[in-house]
This record gives structure tokens, C-alpha cells and sequence, in this order.
């Protein structure tokens, strides 16, 4: 019996290692990455759509459809085009579809840019792009990520 044990003990470890990286890999944050572009309009309400693809360092990527609205005290018209973002605290790639809180200032007129810091639970999503348009003032509203 001692024996079959200790002939079979080297399967088993091999069986146990090649099942662990799949769990450790669950657990492990991903490096995912957003690109977009996004026009919208302010005027004390504020909405904007777009598209984009999110490709995480998995190799996985998908196509999305990006809704921003709020409201506030801003005015304006604005389009960016290849804005860029960056992910974390995301551990599989459909954690970055959903609404997210935004709080903003901005200000601009002819070609501006911006940056932007955003969370949804333990997701934060971290924009910056350039664009064109005007804009001025302060709002408050949600940022949505739909397949």
C-alpha cells in the first residue's frame, strides 16, 4: 500500500500544480485598457455617447458602448476622439461594464484636454483624452460601460 502511495504521490502534485495557476490566475488583477471616442453636449444637463473596445492583458478584449450623463452647472459641446483609460482592481473582463460615478470641473474652447479618475465599487477607471468644442462649468452624473 505504501508503495502505490509513493507512485502515485509525483501524479498528484502534478494534478495539484496544474490546477492551482487557474485559480491564482482568477485572483490576479488584470492590466485592462479602454479606448473611446465620446461627443456630448451641457447645457445644465449633460449627455454624451460613444464607442469603444476594452483589451485586458489576457488576452481577452470587447467591443462598448459608452452613455455619460449628469447635471450641474455646465455648458457646452464637446467630441473627443481616441480617448485612452486605464483600469484597476479588475479581475475578469465583464467587471468593467457598468455604471460609474463621476464628479467633474472642466473647462475649455477650441481643442482642450482632459483627464478624469471614476469608480464603481472596487473598479476605477482613470480617462484622459483630447477633443474639440467648448465647454465650462461643474457636473455630477454617471458613466456607463454596455456591451
Amino acid at each position: 500500500m505504501r508503495g502505490i502511495l509513493v507512485a502515485a504521490l509525483p501524479g498528484l502534485l502534478v494534478a495539484g500544480l496544474a490546477l492551482a495557476p487557474a485559480h491564482v490566475l482568477a485572483d490576479t488583477p488584470l492590466d485592462c485598457q479602454l479606448r473611446y471616442d465620446l461627443s456630448g453636449w451641457s447645457a445644465f444637463y449633460k449627455t454624451a455617447s460613444g464607442t469603444g473596445t476594452v483589451s485586458c492583458s489576457n488576452g481577452q478584449s470587447m467591443n462598448v458602448k459608452i452613455r455619460a450623463k449628469g447635471g450641474g452647472i455646465s455648458f457646452g459641446k464637446t467630441r473627443i476622439v481616441d480617448g485612452r483609460g486605464e483600469f484597476s482592481g479588475v479581475r475578469g473582463l465583464d467587471e468593467v461594464l457598468g455604471a460609474y460615478v463621476t464628479a467633474e470641473a472642466h473647462a475649455g474652447a477650441t481643442r482642450s484636454a482632459g483627464a478624469q479618475v471614476m469608480t464603481k465599487g472596487e473598479v476605477s477607471l482613470a480617462l484622459a483624452g483630447k477633443g474639440e468644442g467648448w465647454s465650462l462649468g461643474v457636473a455630477f452624473g454617471k458613466f456607463v460601460i454596455e456591451r
